[in-house]
């Protein structure tokens, strides 16, 4: 199938616009791939420091054969579910690298924080920040510079995309990310979404409320419903920077052993030179991540996220990823091809199916494969794979010999059409994400979770500059009424745009009492936002003049997810003539102390805004 014409308008206008910049990332990363090897390059004294707790043998397959040295970068700790596996996974990686001539060592662990243990709590102002220190502290363990590949052990919200940032600055390296899968189904998650309904209504306690939530998170595993986490996985199979198909295999399944051991076989093909003991043939030469991730991957990524209804929050940091790979790119872009991708998959909260069951009806190869057909994902690009992004729309099986196989996706898995469907028969027309402008702003919504009728809300507003005043007034019952509830001063330079996933339940519960409810916020909903329509990531925000500062309460304000707007129904000279609100004084110290938030200071200042990636490192 050829192209569709949006989809190469949409390129083409993101090359023309990154022309200047991709153009010098490109010659800086050609720079650096030019150079000798580490081991050949760096003085004595550099090498000695950098093998000097290696093994002989190590030793010997570096400085005298010249064998491939991988990097590991890893986000491994105990207190995230999803990265639990990780612990095991540093001598597995270099019991297969020496097994095929090379050498393995990790190179360094970057931070990882669990947004579900922090949502609602001070350390969720850390949270979009620590995307930053994660590409920095990848930066740092790849700054050794004696690795001719990495590999990257990262799956959760803010994890990926900082290791992909601390990536792309290493460019000329070729760099695979090693997932570690899903935990096995426990309770539903439209179940427990009930309980936590329930327990804001005030109709069970904390002890049903926790027995709940542990029954949902139970194991070692990423978390079952389509978040960030998942959408990172399903981002990353279409930007082909996993071996095909790796995403969502169970932690304990054997086959994920097996991906694992291929992702350290594909980071080995990827660095053989010309002069090594055992040179890789010309065929599988595979490439550089920052030649990989070009604007066609970027838009492809965009593509998938749009398909499957993913999180909110890829608005922000695909925007990141995109700039430290010289790619500039806007919410405009995602406009467009929302318009044109379909809905193929439904996922909690967009559905009731968790990853395990849409990987069982096909999950991210079933997606990629529908967009390729419809020309809806570029094919002529590069991946990690040497068949390049077609082989992403196959699945691993064990063959008849016990050896990796992949298969189509109709040969492999029976398709649920409740949970994916093919491009000609989709959920909707339409992709799961929408941007909203008016006089308020720019702001994005998740559109695939909201019931149609619900797409369109208007009602006088109620302003709160914090979650916690919000959640007070639904307790005192000042919320029981059609309201469009309005939590500004939310943005990166305020606090640093934490999410505010705690305000879904009430806002659930005054939706299922017949109210119109709308969220408007220039901070951030989690990946897992549902129901409720959300105006989200308003950029400008409140701190920096936008105006959602302008706003009173009692305005009347419209959301409207159909045509795409964002408005306060207010006189426009009145309007025009409103001076900002200014933030209140103990809100401003509140965010600014305590549990490590003083040391954000700086990256609160600098930041940029939503809609530009809030990247603090430009």
């Amino acid at each position: 199938m050829p192209a569709h014409a949006t989809l190469l308008a949409v390129t083409e206008r993101i090359r023309q616009r990154s022309a200047p910049t991709r153009g010098a990332y490109l010659e800086r990363i050609a720079r650096l791939a030019a150079r000798p090897r580490g081991s050949q390059r760096l003085g004595c004294s550099n090498v000695a420091h950098a093998i000097a707790a290696l093994p002989a043998a190590d030793k010997l397959r570096i400085v005298e054969q010249r064998g491939p040295t991988i990097g590991v970068v890893t986000a491994y700790n105990d207190v995230l579910s999803a990265h639990r596996p990780y612990e095991s996974y540093p001598a597995l990686i270099r019991a297969e690298a020496h097994r095929l001539g090379a050498t393995a060592q990790v190179a360094g662990g970057v931070p990882a924080m669990c947004d579900g243990v922090t949502q609602g709590q001070p350390g969720m102002e850390l949270s979009l920040f620590s995307r930053d220190a994660i590409a920095m502290a990848t930066a740092v363990a790849l700054s050794h510079d004696t690795f001719d590949a990495a590999l990257l052990l990262g799956i959760c919200d803010k994890i990926v995309p900082g290791l992909l940032i601390g990536a792309l600055h290493f460019g000329h390296l070729p760099c695979v990310f090693v997932p570690a899968g899903p935990m096995v189904s426990g309770l539903p998650n439209a179940e427990k979404a009930k309980v936590r309904e329930r327990h804001a209504a005030g109709e069970v306690g904390r002890e049903a409320l926790l027995a709940a939530e542990s029954a949902a998170y139970h194991a070692s595993g990423t978390c079952t419903f389509y978040g960030t986490a998942n959408s990172n996985q399903m981002l990353l199979e279409a930007m082909g920077l996993h071996v095909p198909g790796a995403a969502f295999v169970h932690p304990h399944d054997p086959l994920r052993e097996a991906l694992t051991r291929e992702a350290v076989a594909t980071a080995v093909r990827a660095c053989r030179r010309a002069g090594d003991a055992q040179p890789a043939p010309a065929a599988a030469a595979l490439p550089p991540i920052g030649r990989l991730v070009d604007e066609r991957v970027i838009v492809n990524a965009m593509a998938a996220l749009l398909a499957t209804g993913g999180s909110t929050n890829h608005l922000i940091h695909w925007v990141a990823v995109a700039r430290a790979a010289g790619i500039v790119i806007d919410w405009d872009d995602f406009a467009a091809l929302s318009a044109v991708v379909p809905l193929l998959a439904r996922v909690y909260p967009n559905g009731e199916a968790d990853v395990n069951q849409f990987q069982a009806a096909g999950g991210p190869g079933h997606v990629i494969g529908e967009l390729l057909g419809a020309g809806l994902m570029h094919a002529d690009v590069l991946a990690m794979s040497a068949g390049g992004i077609a082989d992403y729309a196959r699945l691993p099986r064990f063959g008849a010999d016990g050896r990796l196989a992949w298969h189509g996706v109709a040969q492999a898995a029976v398709a649920d059409d409740s949970v994916a469907r093919p491009a000609a028969a989709p959920f909707s027309p339409t992709g799961g994400l929408k941007l909203l402008a008016g006089n308020l702003g720019r702001a994005v919504i998740k559109v695939s979770a909201v019931p149609p009728e619900r797409h369109i809300v208007e009602a006088p507003a109620r302003l709160f500059a914090s979650q916690e005043a919000m959640l007070a007034a639904f307790k005192a019952g000042e919320l029981e009424r059609d309201v469009v509830v309005v939590v500004r001063f939310q943005g990166p330079r305020a606090n640093g745009m934490p999410e505010l996933h705690k305000l879904t339940p009430a806002l659930a519960v005054l939706q299922g009492r017949g109210f119109k409810v709308a969220l408007v916020t220039d901070g951030r909903m989690s990946g897992a936002s549902g129901k409720v329509p959300a105006a989200i990531h308003v950029c400008p925000e409140a701190l920096a003049g936008g105006p959602l500062a302008r706003l009173r309460d009692g305005d009347r304000v419209r959301l409207d997810a159909d045509a795409g707007t964002l408005q306060a129904l207010v006189d426009e000279a009145e309007w025009a003539g409103r001076d900002n609100a200014l933030r209140p004084e103990h809100e401003a110290q509140a965010h600014a102390h305590d549990l490590g938030r003083e040391l954000f200071a700086g990256f609160r200042r600098n930041v940029t805004s939503a809609e530009e990636g809030a990247v603090t490192w430009l």
